[in-house]
């Protein structure tokens, strides 16, 4: 455990400098608007992008610079004068509205002299390759990288889930199927190279963990390394609905997440890419790693995610 964790930060240093240099070889590229900079995803790139001496506009709701996907008048002044952007649309790329919202953003991002998007985007979700292919046209001329990644882990201790696996009951529409979740913190490095090194103009990443791990697999390791009992309940698609309608999600926001979830989680998308190695140069965490991390165990190597 010490020796790997040893050489993972030896490779993170080495990536920082790589990055490092990247930057200082672009002078030009030094104000990136990072979207949604209080969610899971933003906040982690904009502290990275932060610590590589990057001029960060972190843009939300309540933020030194106001941004609403919800308040398209407030996209344009965020974007007046940033070189580049990190794009993740909320509440997903995949939810009605979506391919709207890129044409308008991406017109604006055109004209406000944007060199540089990189956008997140849901593995296997053919609507927001809608929403993908809307923000790439409206954008005529802006360098466009699109980062399509698998289920967060961190959606069990941050997000979604977190609550439930807090109770000890996860439950959730997925069957027996199993996802190869990735950590947020390997996105974030993966998005932070897009918006600071060359190659990625033009291209689409797939990312994900290193392998398929199922919900059941999930529960019996947040068990092992927490010291306390979680199990996985699994539940149809319409009855995860009136769950989440249940906890105060208007009706039709509970059925369509609902209903995203089942299909992202069918099985089409049960398989591991290189994603991240192919861009990092080293492997993904492991949810046995991510699990140690966030619920204090140590790993050991021998869980579902090693």
């Amino acid at each position: 455990m010490t020796t790997n964790t040893q050489n993972t930060q030896s490779t993170q240093n080495n990536q920082t400098v790589q990055a490092v240099e990247a930057v200082e070889a672009a002078p030009g590229a030094r104000t990136v608007l990072v979207t949604s900079a209080s969610g899971k995803t933003g906040r982690r790139v904009a502290e990275r992008l932060g610590a590589l001496g990057v001029t960060v506009r972190a843009g939300s709701r309540t933020g030194a610079t106001p941004f609403d996907w919800e308040a398209p008048e407030t996209w344009g002044p965020a974007l007046r004068g940033s070189d580049a952007a990190y794009v993740a649309y909320y509440p997903d790329l995949a939810a009605p509205g979506a391919a709207d919202a890129m044409s308008v953003f991406g017109e604006l991002a055109a004209e406000s002299g944007v060199r540089h998007l990189t956008l997140l985007s849901g593995r296997g979700e053919p609507e927001a390759v809608v929403a993908e292919e809307a923000l790439r046209k409206a954008a005529s001329g802006v360098e466009l990288t699109v980062v399509r990644a698998s289920f967060f882990a961190q959606n069990f201790s941050e997000g979604l889930l977190a609550e439930g696996v807090a109770e000890g009951t996860l439950v959730f529409p997925a069957g027996d199927t199993a996802e190869p979740f990735i950590d947020a913190d390997d996105l974030a490095d993966v998005v932070v190279a897009t918006l600071t090194a060359d190659g990625h103009a033009g291209r689409v990443h797939e990312v994900t963990g290193p392998r398929p791990v199922s919900f059941a697999e999930v529960a019996a390791e947040i068990s092992r390394v927490s010291g306390r009992p979680v199990v996985y309940e699994a539940m149809p698609e319409e009855e995860y609905a009136a769950l989440l309608t249940g906890f105060g999600l208007p009706a039709p926001e509970a059925e369509w997440l609902a209903a995203l979830f089942a299909t992202l989680l069918d099985g089409h998308n049960a398989s591991a890419t290189d994603g991240v190695k192919q861009i990092l140069g080293r492997e993904p965490r492991s949810f046995t790693t991510f699990a140690a991390e966030a619920w204090g165990g140590t790993a050991t190597g021998s869980g579902p995610g090693a």
